[in-house]
């Protein structure tokens, strides 16, 4: 026996061995039936990052990854308030998820190979095209970020957005210092206290932070764009009844927006003579058994909650105060890239 305690990484790692293990074994097979049982979904959140997920005083939460964990408690319960969220930092959320502490990862979460093939995860679809970008302070004088050469950046650890940095700068030929902090709003108090001369993450989220900031418009967003960010919740590997579960959840919202069927009109829509509209709404069909879900699985998600367009203007878009346009995130048929396989 070791007379040392393990590190807290190695806690982790033995504690994801573990969770990996025992679901490979099959006790992953029936998280659907764990939620019917337990009358709620656990989530996995941002700990505050306005616009994808913030709770409020009261403990109230909201954002488009919050919503999303509300459209697929809508989907299973009719119901989009059975979901209790868990704030999540960037080094907490796959562990949390490989151990079931949480059904569903919806945190503004980067896909790549090595999540997904090395750490047992499935992640269930591009809900948000996003890119990581660079904020400066305006008395730099500075317009782009090939200007920041020997400088020091401001970064959260344990994500994209510190590898990303560490590429940037190198394919460039540049030096820098990297200064690295447990959450964003460290990095980020650090950057406005003057620590850093720049301060790094999703470029979505630079305008939600920037705004937080002491004097907000002292400090500019530089122009490029350095990286692939495809945001996507994620699930355990070893049960595909709840990956497809979730995964069709984001497809219904898409398919519905394309279908122009809203919280507003899906109502009205059930009287519709179009076969697409009927296979949406469990009115023709019964697409809804195969995920475990009842026919009218989809009408319960658009009701109870919106289509994709719906829930992108409320929470990041032209109803929010972000004023995010959609760009890539338009639909494939109003020149952006979000598309969705058919329900039929």
């Amino acid at each position: 026996m070791f007379s040392v305690h393990p590190s807290r990484k190695l806690a982790s790692f033995l504690l994801c061995v573990l969770a990996l293990a025992t679901f490979a074994g099959g006790a992953a097979g029936a998280t659907l039936d764990r939620v019917k049982q337990r009358g709620y979904v656990i989530c996995g959140s941002n700990p505050g990052l306005p616009g994808f997920g913030l709770p409020d005083n009261n403990g109230n939460w909201t954002g488009f990854d919050v919503d999303f964990c509300r459209a697929v408690a809508a989907a299973i319960f009719d119901d989009p308030s059975k979901v209790k969220f868990i704030p999540l930092t960037a080094e907490q959320r796959f562990t949390a998820l490989q151990s079931g502490e949480i059904d569903i990862l919806a945190h503004n979460t980067t896909w790549t190979l090595s999540r997904e093939a090395g750490q047992g995860l499935l992640f269930t679809g591009v809900n948000f095209y996003d890119g990581q970008g660079f904020m400066v302070r305006q008395k730099l004088n500075i317009s782009s970020a090939l200007e920041l050469s020997g400088g020091s950046i401001c970064v959260q650890q344990g994500t994209t957005s510190e590898l990303n940095l560490a590429d940037y700068f190198h394919a460039h030929q540049m030096s820098y210092e990297p200064v690295t902090y447990a959450t964003a709003d460290e990095a980020l108090k650090a950057y406005d206290s003057g620590r850093c001369d720049a301060f790094t993450t999703d470029s979505s989220a630079l305008y939600v932070e920037r705004a937080k900031l002491g004097d907000p418009d002292a400090n500019i967003i530089l122009p490029e764009i350095i990286s692939k960010e495809p945001f996507s919740p994620a699930v355990r590997q070893g049960d595909d009844q709840w990956f497809n579960l979730v995964k069709w959840v984001n497809f219904a919202m898409l398919d519905a927006e394309e279908a122009g069927i809203t919280s507003a009109n899906v109502d009205e829509d059930m009287r519709s003579d179009s076969p697409e509209v009927k296979r949406i709404l469990g009115l023709e069909g019964d697409f809804g058994q195969g995920l475990g879900l009842t026919k009218d699985w989809a009408y319960r998600i658009i009701k109870r909650v919106g289509n994709y367009g719906e829930v992108f203007e409320r929470d990041l878009g032209d109803r929010s105060p972000l004023k995010i346009r959609r760009g890539l995130n338009a639909l494939w048929t109003h020149g952006g890239i979000q598309y969705a396989p058919p329900i039929r």
